[in-house]
């Protein structure tokens, strides 16, 4: 964080007047709290007071007295600046970049030009600059509380063994299928007779199939079911939610084949997998690879970083050992003492910027540097591997949706635990 908005106590613009006169002071601006060792301005508050009414009127609703929402304001600025002071003494540092691309992000989701969302902003009042600010406070503040919560957070096997044989778990890990069906009907209590007719029907249906039928077309003619109008069509079900005769019926069905019939109470069936995603066995490729990271500094610059790092990779592509270079040069502690190794990744593992590039380039060559927001890398894939990553993928999923459960819980208790330690004095 920019310290360079650390403000007097008091802002004034002094007029000398004529001798018998005495000075006029002027006040520009005023702290309304002081943080630590931070303070919050008037001015912060009155912008973020008016852009609040300003979206409470453009929605509609009925915007609450001043006196009852300045309060409240001003403690969520406290806290952000709080937040931000941490992020300030972590060493937490947003690039250009990372606010290019959340600037592109918000335009996205509001369907619009940078162009047309940088005027949309200046006719709420922000400046380009303003904007850029607020999005860098937001990532930095984001990054602080991924970083202090989670660490706050666990989630046991115990955890992930009850979640994943729960209903819920067993549904969230089931796979999706979308489904044609035809239903060949019978009566209760259908005579041997009646069922053999129905077994032959639904066979010669099935060898028609096998020929190269539409499925569709059958389903419409001969099918008894809700969709036969439709073809069939059940569209996407989850595995788990479909009867268990469906689902054995469906176990060495490949997309695009059809089931062999089976009964059920209401007659025969017929199913046509059309697709299917999710569950069953995840083949995933892995990479082993290593990489050096030179983070741009107050003396450093962006192009610096970027030439530091063709330099030790022409050094590399000339026959320097990769991992003495690593030890030597990579700013990330936690690899270059084992030369820069990273070990087998797994599917996003990585930031988005590493994994691109690790997934494209060819095993042994050393890739040209790139940015990510950690800084400069460059990197090397020193083997690839296919393996089945099924069992472990459905437990790093589900440590995910565990853990997300948990953040907002612990994020509220730590946001009062730091605003709880924190030195405030408040001026209005």
């Amino acid at each position: 964080m920019n310290k360079s908005y650390f403000f007097p106590l008091l802002l004034l613009v002094w007029s000398v007047l004529p001798p018998a006169a005495s000075a006029q002071i002027v006040l520009l601006d005023e702290i309304v709290a002081i943080v630590d060792d931070d303070v919050v301005m008037k001015s912060e508050l009155d912008e973020r007071v008016a852009g609040i009414y300003e979206r409470i009127r453009a929605s509609g609703s009925e915007a609450p007295p001043q006196e009852a929402l300045v309060p409240r304001v001003l403690e969520q600025l406290i806290v952000e600046r709080i937040q931000l002071n941490k992020a300030y003494r972590a060493g937490v540092k947003i690039a250009d970049t990372e606010i290019n691309q959340a600037l592109e992000r918000l335009a996205s989701a509001q369907n619009v030009s940078i162009a047309e969302l940088v005027e949309q902003a200046h006719q709420n009042g922000l400046s380009l600059a303003t904007l850029r600010r607020q999005l860098r406070n937001e990532i930095s503040i984001g990054r602080v509380q991924d970083s202090l919560v989670q660490r706050r957070i666990s989630v046991t096997e115990q955890e992930i063994k009850t979640f994943l044989e729960s209903e819920e778990g067993r549904l969230w890990s089931s796979p999706d299928v979308r489904l044609g069906h035809i239903l060949l009907a019978m009566p209760p209590g259908a005579s041997d007779e009646q069922l053999a007719a129905v077994q032959g029907k639904a066979q010669e249906l099935s060898r028609q199939l096998a020929e190269g039928a539409d499925f569709k077309q059958l389903a419409i003619t001969h099918s008894s079911g809700q969709n036969a109008l439709t073809g069939g069509d059940l569209g996407w079900r989850k595995m788990s939610q479909l009867p268990p005769s469906f689902d054995q019926a469906l176990n060495s069905v490949e997309p695009g084949q059809v089931s062999q019939p089976f009964r059920s109470n209401a007659g025969i069936h017929l199913l046509k997998l059309y697709e299917r995603r999710g569950g069953g066995q995840r083949i995933v490729q892995q990479h082993f690879v290593r990489h050096i990271l030179i983070k741009p500094n107050e003396i450093r610059t962006e192009e610096d970083s970027r030439q530091m790092l063709l330099s030790i990779r022409e050094d590399v592509i000339n026959g320097a050992d990769f991992a003495e270079l690593a030890k030597e040069n990579s700013e990330d502690i936690g690899s270059a003492l084992s030369g820069g190794e990273l070990g087998w990744s797994l599917p996003g593992q990585f930031v988005p910027q590493f994994e691109q590039v690790m997934n494209r380039i060819p095993v042994s060559e050393i890739s040209e540097p790139f940015r990510s927001q950690f800084g400069w890398h460059i990197l090397q894939v020193t083997e690839r591997r296919s393996e089945d990553f099924s069992q472990d993928i459905k437990k790093r999923q589900a440590t995910a949706i565990l853990r997300e459960r948990k953040f907002d819980e612990e994020l509220q208790l730590w946001l009062q635990q730091i605003r709880s330690e924190a030195f405030v004095d408040i001026k209005i």
